[in-house]
């Protein structure tokens, strides 16, 4: 009698846990895809993000006043003589360009934070790699909505509203190319 209780707990226990497993889409059927739909379900956003911007601009001032006087007097032989010029001139020119071109892929996580009353979906993520002393953190949030998921539970970046999108590194190569002590110095001063 004591073997039948054990075995019929076994059965019992290993049922739930195969339940247990089929619980994240209890709401959903089962030929549906898993997609990301409530608070606490994981994302993969594929971030592809392509910039390019081209900004010129050129501006040329000028100005010039000039005056000018004379005075001629004769009298008896005694000539006067007197002359006078005042001239001025301003000039300005300048020019400037920037051009930057941006190309970020990546591949990022996401944790959905917040559902709102019309189903769109607030996620948040952040990745940390460290290579050869090298650290890069990416972090994103956003808000998605839930026609943009794909079948596989992926979303593109671009599909993302209000994204925020941050990379950051830290290491050697990173204070490498920062520009050295005495020109941070000047910089403040000019």
């Amino acid at each position: 009698m004591k073997f039948y209780r054990i075995l019929v707990f076994m059965l019992l226990t290993n049922f739930s846990i195969c339940f247990a497993q089929f619980n994240q889409n209890t709401s959903r059927s089962l030929f549906s895809d898993v997609k990301a739909y409530k608070v606490g379900d994981a994302i993969t956003i594929l971030i592809m993000e392509e910039t390019q911007a081209d900004n010129s601009a050129a501006t040329k001032d000028s100005r010039s006043t000039s005056l000018g006087g004379s005075v001629d007097a004769n009298a008896n032989n005694n000539r006067f003589n007197a002359g006078g010029d005042l001239s001025t001139s301003t000039g300005f020119a300048g020019s400037g360009q920037t051009t930057r071109r941006e190309n970020i892929r990546s591949r990022i996580s996401a944790r959905v934070t917040k559902v709102d009353e019309v189903g769109n979906l607030y996620i948040e993520g952040k990745r940390t790699t460290k290579i050869n002393g090298e650290t890069q953190t990416i972090m994103i949030s956003g808000k998605i909505r839930p026609v943009d998921i794909l079948p596989n539970n992926n979303v593109y970046s671009y599909n993302i509203l209000d994204l925020s999108l941050t990379i950051e590194g830290d290491g050697s190569v990173s204070k490498i190319q920062e520009p050295g002590l005495i020109t941070k110095f000047l910089r403040i001063l000019f």
